[in-house]
């Protein structure tokens, strides 16, 4: 009888090397071993060929609840496992319940098990009238970071966090070992800029980068890692547009504060000029798609080292949110958990950049950055067999027909993709068979940070 219940072999994709002719074997939900040459024997065993196999994507910013009756966890989980994304943490900013106690945490949690499809993790945050005083209690419940934003969307569903407040929300944060992340667009900057861009009645694509200029987002950046490196908190950044900010990011680790950065998948995939020109609202995303020269910019970024983690910060807003030919007047953000793998696939390997950052940008660093890499992460023994499995064959992206989203349409509609996603694995269990999502409603767990983690008083 053999000793492990799944093999897969192909070219296995690690953070520091890729395995040409390698295998990973599972047991018990977990792995077991990775290698090269012969293949162990096992209870299921696939022969991949040409296959890359990778550690299941951990997508660290998703909203699945940001439109009440829209998507929710029954979708924007099926998209994930569609797409080899294995976890998703999910955003603090629900319409009709800010996440902002225990309370609210375990009533998420709760709302969330028995549709989810792969596992998940949260984000808290605070409501501002009620200051910090609720960090620690939803470090109790298990969130795996907090989420904060200097722009105000909305007053109540995702409100401003003044310097002040923020300070003190981040001394808070700090005492609990884990990160505070921030939605970085300056108040005061971004509504001077819209009330410009109204003034001179700009209503087409041209409008959202104009009333968010680069140094909108570049200011409140700088007060992010500067409350960081007042408070002792690790600072994030939740998305950067901009490459300018990741050489911030990086002059902050050089003087020894923990200051991370995350890259959303489409800040390295659309530009401004073409992609926001031909979809208008459907490429409305704060902070805004940039021109084509940024977004090359971003991938010298990547090369580099000094982008954290890739995301997508996915949300599905029905289709009459995104169409008003007054750009300002649609909401922002676009989905893209079924597709932020081969994206990001694509575009590495169309710049001669490693694959190995595929494994680290969106499975190992959000792993440890969520304090998750207990059980995810890696294809390493012990840690929870989440694999992705990705072959070379060529499609033309369509989100409606997949049939895995809630919303037929998609920023990434139309784009070749080289490499597509064949296989996802969650625990060991095929949850995605490269044509149908076969994990089931309550499939996927809450996964949080070990509850060893003390907060201090």
């Amino acid at each position: 009888m053999s000793d492990f219940d799944l093999v897969l072999s192909g070219t296995v994709v690690l953070p520091t090397r890729i395995l040409e002719g390698g295998f990973v074997a599972v047991r018990d939900g977990r792995v077991a071993e990775i290698g090269q040459g012969p293949a162990p024997a096992a209870r299921e065993r696939h022969e991949l060929g040409d296959a890359l196999i990778l550690p299941g994507a951990i997508d660290a910013q998703v909203h699945s609840l940001s439109q009440k009756d829209q998507e929710d966890f029954i979708w924007s989980t099926r998209s994930a496992a569609a797409g080899g994304v294995t976890t998703i943490v999910d955003m603090p900013y629900d319409e009709g319940n800010l996440v902002c106690s225990a309370e609210a945490v375990r009533k998420k949690v709760d709302h969330a098990s028995p549709q989810a499809r792969v596992d998940f993790a949260l984000y808290g945050t605070i409501d501002p009238e009620e200051g910090a005083r609720r960090i620690p209690e939803q470090v109790e419940a298990g969130v795996a970071a907090f989420k904060f934003s200097t722009f105000g969307t909305d007053p109540k569903r995702f409100p401003r966090i003044p310097p002040g407040l923020l300070e003190e929300c981040f001394a808070a944060v700090a005492r609990t070992g884990l990160t505070a992340g921030v939605h970085n667009e300056d108040d005061e900057a971004v509504r001077a800029a819209m009330e410009k861009v109204k003034a001179l009645g700009i209503t087409d694509y041209r409008a959202h980068a104009l009333s968010r200029p680069p140094l909108t987002e570049l200011l409140a950046t700088l007060q992010v890692y500067e409350t960081g490196a007042l408070t002792g908190a690790d600072a994030h950044i939740v998305h950067c547009s901009l490459s300018r900010g990741y050489d911030i990011a990086a002059g902050y680790r050089a003087q020894g504060f923990a200051a991370t950065i995350e890259c959303c998948i489409h800040y390295l995939t659309l530009d401004e000029e073409n992609d926001v020109k031909r979809l208008g609202g459907k490429a409305k995303i704060n902070p805004p798609i940039r021109p084509r020269a940024e977004v090359e910019a971003l991938w010298r970024q990547v090369a580099a080292g000094n982008v954290t983690l890739v995301s997508t910060d996915h949300v599905s807003w029905s289709e009459n949110r995104k169409t008003n030919p007054d750009m300002l007047a649609n909401a922002s953000g676009v989905p893209g958990l079924e597709v932020m793998v081969p994206l990001f696939v694509k575009g590495a390997l169309e710049r001669g950049i490693s694959l190995t950052w595929a494994a680290r940008l969106m499975a190992e660093n959000p792993a440890r950055h969520f304090r998750l890499d207990h059980v995810k992460g890696a294809l390493t023994p012990g840690r929870d067999a989440d694999i992705t499995v990705l072959v070379p064959v060529e499609k033309t992206y369509d989100a409606a027909a997949s049939g895995n989203n809630v919303v037929g349409w998609s920023p990434y509609n139309g784009i070749k993709l080289p490499w597509t996603t064949a296989a996802t694995y969650l625990r060991g269990k095929l949850a995605f068979d490269g044509s149908k999502v076969l994990s089931e409603p309550g499939t996927g767990k809450f996964v949080r940070p070990p509850q060893q983690i003390v907060v201090a008083s």
